[in-house]
């Protein structure tokens, strides 16, 4: 078995249908680009986020982790994605988040993308903090948020074609969130 070729944490990873190796789509979805916020170094999430955007039918441009601000903005202006995936599992996706996005749609070009933002976005655990934070990054110019290990309403969201202004918070997940029944929710985590 040989080893995979290394690449520049900020070099993109193009996948999907006609990209070597890649299947071909469940659905026609077009182009996703992928990455975390800029303090955000964990891979992990984002090899998972691949592989349920390409099962869904997207071609994905993995961006790698630390992606900072500008690096996106150049991405998406030069691969015109139809959604940008943010990921973030350090805590810190919330207050990323309010600076990206709207460094984002300051481009006119960027304007109308669609960008969902995801994982464990800050360090509270409440739903009220959750609804609030929400909130505040939906204002801030994300389409839709999920916490935590939210893979099932992502996927709904991503086949559902859904796009800007059509998707919040991810209601479901809240109301489990509140009720203790999501994995991670207790105090103990």
């Amino acid at each position: 078995m040989t080893a995979p070729a290394r690449r520049d944490a900020h070099e993109p990873t193009p996948s999907g249908p006609g990209a070597p190796g890649g299947g071909a789509p469940a659905t026609p979805g077009g182009t996703v680009v992928l990455g975390t916020v800029p303090s955000d170094s964990h891979t992990w999430n984002l090899v998972l986020l691949q592989l349920l955007l390409e099962e869904c039918g997207f071609e994905v441009v993995n961006l790698g982790p630390c992606v900072p601000e500008e690096l996106l903005v150049e991405e998406c202006l030069r691969h015109r994605p139809e959604l940008v995936v943010i990921s973030s599992i350090n805590g810190h996706g919330y207050a990323d988040g309010l600076r990206l996005a709207p460094r984002v749609r300051a481009r006119p070009e960027l304007a109308e993308l669609s960008m969902i933002i995801g994982g464990k976005l800050g360090v509270g655990g409440e739903a009220a903090d959750r609804e609030r934070g929400s909130r505040a990054l939906l204002e801030a110019g994300f389409d839709a948020v999920f916490f935590d290990a939210a893979a099932a309403d992502l996927r709904r969201y991503l086949l559902s074609g859904e796009r800007p202004g059509e998707a919040a918070a991810a209601p479901a997940l809240e109301e489990e969130y509140a009720r203790g029944e999501l994995a991670g929710a207790s105090s103990a985590s």
